[in-house]
């Protein structure tokens, strides 16, 4: 067999394959030996049935051939693909163009493959990560939850600020809905927790008890809700102060110094942790806006949709669950599901695209011997062989899309290696401190 590849436009792909003849006599004899389990001739066993008897019943040798033509197709097509590398991402158009009645067969097949980018502006980039060195309004943040525990409410009669528990009663109604308003007494709200609407912390701030605010607010599904809240009572939390027979009555430590040195040093482990966490999604996220303005194939969109929402049926039925009640738990209708699929989807597509403009900008398609490499890491975990697993990527076709992500796995490596993390305020963090292993001690 013999294939060949012609770019098109729209990123479509022609192959031209020949088959050879006594490839073509293989897929004829698998076509008989398959016809013979399935066509019932009187005196003969199913699968016993001569070739020639087999012939004279189905209507002669062009019938085995057209049959034969039709079955081996799909596979000679997987081969071809595995031959030429190229990378479809929809099913293709095949025609055959000579030998359907005799002499070599030719097909041609023309098909959508996944588009190729060019990347400029990787080199430095930098990618922000969160902060992994602990400020002193996080370390006090931190101390005053100890201190909270053992804090006390008092009555205040002024504006309300940040950080304020407040007694209110609540009503909520959504003028276009015809649900019963919903109504609460006495609720407590921290005020900067964002536990009702992000309004509410805002426009509270001010306010004295005896007020009332009216906040109207988006309830999703394109519908508003009013929150009626009237203020009754203002308290303020007054913690006990610092000092050293606080903490040795209160805490594990001895003092306030060892106090602060603790609680810097389990901090600053966190901070590094968060850090590290996101290195690898900020860095591909990064690399993907480099892209710019790209249109990504609906095909590749939809694809990688339909795998996540059945990962997801996957992962509910895993818990007793099934997708209507999962939409009914998280108020969601199946189109704002699968629109966020899509959106999930979009941007996983472009990360890919990114990875592999890199791969090829960079030359990190993988050797042979990366293949093989990879390969035999899935094998012993399958308990096969390199041979096996190699043979049946091109039988089926799955060569180009195998090589493709080992090709992208390189690309992260050396993207994760080569750009530069700095936090909000744009400075550079060291990369040895992103590699410390810090995952034992947060256990501990």
């Amino acid at each position: 067999m013999r294939a060949t590849s012609t770019a098109l436009e729209n990123n479509r792909i022609k192959l031209v394959v020949e088959i050879d003849d006594n490839e073509l006599d293989t897929a004829m004899d698998a076509a008989a030996k398959t016809l013979a389990q399935q066509v019932s001739i009187k005196g003969f066993r199913k699968g016993k049935v001569p070739k020639q008897v087999l012939l004279a019943n189905i209507g002669g040798p062009a019938v085995l051939r057209a049959e034969a033509i039709r079955e081996s197709i799909p596979n000679f097509y997987a081969l071809a693909v595995s031959q030429t590398m190229i990378d479809p991402i929809n099913q293709p158009e095949i025609d055959v163009t000579a030998g359907e009645e005799e002499g070599q067969l030719v097909f041609e097949a023309e098909v959508e493959v996944r588009p190729s980018f060019e990347i400029n502006g990787y080199h430095g980039l930098q990618v922000v990560v969160p902060s992994p060195f602990v400020t002193d309004d996080e370390l006090e943040s931190q101390i005053d939850r100890f201190r909270d525990t053992d804090a006390i409410l008092n009555d205040v009669d002024r504006p309300i600020v940040t950080g304020d528990l407040v007694a209110m009663d609540i009503k909520v109604e959504q003028p276009d809905s015809e649900a019963e308003p919903f109504e609460t007494s006495d609720f407590m709200y921290t005020v900067g927790s964002g536990a009702i609407t992000p309004e509410v912390d805002e426009q509270i701030l001010g306010l004295r008890s005896g007020e009332v605010l009216t906040i109207t607010s988006s309830a999703g599904m394109g519908m508003e809700a009013v929150y009626t809240m009237t203020l009754k009572q203002v308290r303020e939390r007054v913690l006990p102060d610092l000092t050293d027979e606080w903490v040795e009555e209160n805490t594990e430590w001895a003092s306030v110094a060892e106090m602060r040195d603790a609680v810097m040093t389990q901090l600053g482990k966190m901070k590094v942790a968060q850090a590290q966490m996101s290195q690898r999604d900020a860095a591909v996220i990064a690399l993907a806006e480099l892209l710019g303005d790209i249109e990504t194939p609906d095909v590749l969109i939809d694809a990688e949709a339909n795998e996540r929402l059945h990962d997801l049926g996957h992962r509910l039925a895993q818990q007793n669950m099934n997708l209507e009640s999962f939409l009914a738990a998280t108020q969601q209708t199946p189109d704002v599901l699968l629109e966020s699929l899509r959106s999930e989807s979009a941007r996983a597509i472009r990360i890919d695209l990114a990875l592999r403009a890199l791969a090829k900008a960079e030359g990190l398609e993988p050797s042979e011997e990366e293949l093989d490499d990879e390969l035999r890491t899935t094998a012993d975990e399958m308990g096969s062989t390199v041979e096996i697993l190699k043979t049946n990527l091109v039988t089926n076709g799955r060569l180009p899309s195998y090589f493709g992500e080992v090709a992208k796995m390189k690309a992260n490596r050396w993207l994760l290696e080569n750009v530069v993390y700095v936090d909000a305020l744009g400075n550079v963090i060291d990369r040895e401190l992103l590699s410390t292993d810090v995952s034992d001690e947060l256990e501990a």
